[in-house]
């Protein structure tokens, strides 16, 4: 009878790491959507969690990768299964790309400078907003802090906004250069900020302004607001050179986005950005077969379907279901990079089947950001790579050369 028991009863060795604790009993994303909910003060997370109006098309980005089905092949004498793949020209371990988020230290305080190095250690492109709380220089240092995940240097993209004073995004896109920076984000469907409802009941700004309402918040959530207020102020870090509004006092976003960028951005501004730039340029915000094809003929290197995941208009499309028909329209001229929905590896298999070259993820590591910190971030990221080496292996392919249409339903 001991014998048995002893055989059963065995106990699980205390986890002293607090973050590393939290996540033992995370099974996906979902679940780190909840503990960061729980560990976040209620503006903050509905700033990330939140989405345009009626969240109509915040809930149809994901919900479109659901309603993909697969069509696994079985005794196919697979050997090893292979989960890299091509991004503009260059070997990843995974077909993902880290999206450019602004004000990333709300979340937490590292911010910007943990998602780098988490990224640095999976090996996968990582985007730096130009609303970053971390500046292009502190980024890139924090990237080559840590082992290079991948094959060669770090991949670090730098994304610009439309802004009105063209000094100042030319200093920036130096600044990015001078840092080795890889590619060029251009943002393009952000003339205005989209009507984000839940921001709009908070009164969310820029830092947080003090009221009742915060000050219990805040007591809800002791961990959040010890680590907030021994860190240094939360600014536009990239901007304070630049002598415009660093975010170092309360911007309501709608005010500050609607008095900065520029609407009248237009498709010949790319040769501008290219007289600035070197390197690869990728237009983010493509929510239209017939804005991909132009993107195209002018030049751009790679396109993202994006629609801001779902922050921007309510109403517009899930990226997921642009993918083919894009495809279909740009042959294999450009880059396809799809933003917007995803949650799990099998996701990633589903948008290189109907077309796409990568998936871009944000909300994800944001969630995982607030849940347990860079610890939180790297794992998403494995979350990420174990889920698509799984899919890959049910659905009997090895490698992503593999992948294609008949995959899918």
């Amino acid at each position: 009878m001991f014998d048995t028991l002893r055989s059963v009863l065995r106990f699980r060795r205390f986890e002293t790491n607090s973050d590393r604790r939290r996540l033992t009993r995370v099974a996906n994303v979902a679940d780190l959507r909840r503990l960061a909910e729980r560990r976040l003060p209620g503006g903050v997370f509905d700033y990330i969690d939140g989405g345009a109006e009626d969240e109509i098309t915040l809930a149809g980005n994901q919900r479109a990768y659901s309603d993909i089905g697969l069509r696994p092949r079985v005794l196919r004498g697979l050997s090893h299964v292979d989960t890299s793949a091509i991004i503009l020209g260059r070997p990843s371990p995974m077909p993902l790309v880290l999206a450019p988020t602004g004000f990333t230290r709300i979340a937490d305080p590292q911010g910007e400078l943990a998602v780098a190095r988490a990224a640095a250690r999976a090996g996968v492109p990582y985007g730096l907003s130009t609303l970053s709380t971390r500046s292009i220089e502190e980024v890139a240092d924090a990237s080559d802090s840590v082992t290079w995940g991948g094959d060669g240097e770090r991949r670090l993209w730098f994304q610009v906004y439309t802004w009105r004073d063209r000094g100042l995004v030319k200093e920036m896109v130096e600044r990015a250069a001078e840092c080795r920076y890889e590619a060029l984000i251009l943002t393009v469907d952000l003339a205005v900020l989209g009507r984000r409802e839940r921001d709009v009941r908070r009164g969310f700004s820029l830092p947080p302004k003090i009221g009742l309402d915060t000050i219990i918040d805040g007591v809800r959530h002791p961990g959040w607001t010890w680590k907030f207020v021994r860190s240094e102020p939360i600014r536009f870090a990239n901007l304070s050179r630049g002598g415009g509004n660093d975010g170092s006092t309360a911007v309501s976003l709608a005010d500050f986005t609607n008095s900065q960028f520029r609407i009248d951005l237009a498709w010949d501004d790319l040769e501008w950005f290219r007289s600035i730039w070197d390197g690869p340029i990728i237009v983010k915000g493509i929510q239209t077969v017939e804005d991909a094809v132009i993107a195209r003929d002018v030049g751009f290197d790679a396109v993202c379907l994006s629609n801001h995941g779902g922050r921007q208009l309510d109403g517009a499309p899930a990226p997921i279901d642009l993918v083919e028909p894009c495809r279909e329209a740009v042959g294999g001229d450009v880059e396809i990079i799809v933003d917007g929905g995803s949650r799990r590896g099998s996701d990633m298999l589903k948008a290189r089947a109907l077309g796409a070259d990568s998936v871009m993820a944000g909300r994800t590591y944001l969630y995982a950001l607030g849940a347990a910190g860079e610890q939180g971030v790297d794992f998403v990221l494995d979350l990420y790579r174990t889920g698509l080496h799984r899919t890959m292996a049910l659905c009997g392919v090895d490698n992503l050369g593999e992948v294609h249409r008949t995959l899918v339903t």
